[in-house]
């Protein structure tokens, strides 16, 4: 056979594989399903380029919402459809990124944050903690409509003190006016600066960063949307980042008890209990707790009048459902406030907000069914003040 033949045969196999890698690739961003880190994902190895550099090198964990938004044309602002751009290709569009870091992606799946389960933050939680093993801090990208509570999850199970900052946009990226780069470009320039570190998992949007235990979306379409009532921002990004205060959890930096109890390779996804939210109104029924009990809820979260209060009606049901095992968080529908007390069943969600309390019931009894343990972990881990007396201990 002639050396001519050989390099033919050659080339056409080549080109047979380049091919079908093309087309998987291909298939795999249409569908862009969310990552299993059961399978022990890998994530990329920080390039051999970027080894070198004086820059932080930062991972951004993509997995769509508005920010990733494909716009009907450019003044759509609400037709949309969410997770449709893969996030390599936005983070090529960001401008001076060699100012701020060496930016490399990982794309986790690419939908709205609603269409994610609790056990695909399982899944998210531990992909983060293995970038944090390779890199300097990491950036993910959600929807915003369920980000306070990705963002608490996160907060809640990441073992790496390394900054971990969460964000996304109230438009998406190819409409005039976007708030997408800028808020994409601030949270890869906040994440390399290592300046929430030991602080947990952060919000950053509309230049402030927010911690993520505190903060509510409380707009359906403001960009200011995100806000932390009572408490305020932690800090905010103009040309320099500046931050004015810290979550508690920072007076705990290099001490064992800064992690939380919730190391979810302890667990596996199916500990992941049904928890469920009771509003209450004027003369509201038993039948949304009794609706979630025989759901197969093991946990509710009322969203109480008040300091708290849900109508009698109510009240015989959770009494019903304390008798089946089921415990309770009550929190208040104002927005702000710490509830105190509990009782039988009860515990008090401090100054949590009905979200965040499902968030921290649902790991909680994932790791016990022990009433004590759990109504502890929402006085500790919870309930983030700060004593000055033990300061210097």
């Amino acid at each position: 056979m002639s050396s001519s033949s050989v390099f033919r045969k050659i080339s056409v196999s080549l080109l047979a594989l380049v091919l079908l890698v093309t087309g998987m690739n291909a298939a795999f961003a249409a569908d862009a399903p969310a990552a299993s880190a059961s399978s022990e994902v890998k994530i990329p190895p920080v390039p051999f380029a970027f080894k070198s550099s004086p820059l932080p090198n930062v991972m951004v964990i993509a997995t769509g919402g508005t920010l990733a938004g494909k716009a009907a044309d450019e003044t759509s602002f609400q037709n949309y459809r969410a997770g449709t751009f893969l996030m390599e290709d936005l983070v090529k569009q960001l401008p001076d990124k060699n100012k701020i870091a060496d930016v490399s992606v990982y794309q986790f799946g690419n939908k709205g944050s609603g269409g994610y389960a609790i056990a695909d933050l399982y899944d998210l939680s531990l992909v983060v903690d293995q970038a944090l093993k390779l890199y300097d801090g990491v950036v993910v990208t959600t929807g915003t409509d369920t980000m306070e509570e990705i963002g608490y999850f996160l907060d809640l199970t990441v073992q790496s003190e390394k900054p971990v900052v969460i964000t996304g946009a109230m438009r998406p990226w190819d409409v005039i006016g976007t708030d997408g780069p800028a808020n994409l470009y601030n949270a890869i320039k906040l994440a390399g600066s290592g300046k929430t570190t030991w602080f947990g998992t952060v919000l950053m949007l509309n230049d402030m960063i927010h911690a993520v235990r505190d903060v509510t979306k409380s707009n359906a379409h403001r960009m200011d949307t995100f806000q932390t009532p009572i408490m305020g921002a932690l800090g905010y990004i103009d040309e320099e980042i500046r931050i004015y205060r810290a979550p508690a959890r920072a007076l705990k930096a290099g001490k064992e008890d800064w992690k939380t109890p919730f190391d979810l390779k302890k667990i596996a996804k199916k500990d992941l209990p049904i928890v469920g939210i009771a509003y209450n109104g004027q003369e509201m029924t038993g039948g949304a707790i009794r609706g979630l009990v025989a759901d197969g809820a093991k946990g509710i979260v009322t969203a109480g009048t008040g300091a708290g209060g849900i109508s009698s009606l109510m009240g015989e049901a959770r009494k019903e459902a304390i008798g089946k095992g089921v415990i309770f968080v009550t929190t208040t529908r104002t927005g702000s406030g710490t509830m105190y007390g509990g009782g039988e069943g009860i515990i008090a969600g401090d100054s949590l907000n009905a979200q965040h309390a499902r968030i921290l019931l649902i790991l909680a009894l994932a790791f016990s069914d022990d009433f004590e343990t759990i109504k502890g972990w929402f006085e500790g881990v919870g309930t983030q003040d700060i004593d000055g007396s033990k300061l210097a201990s």
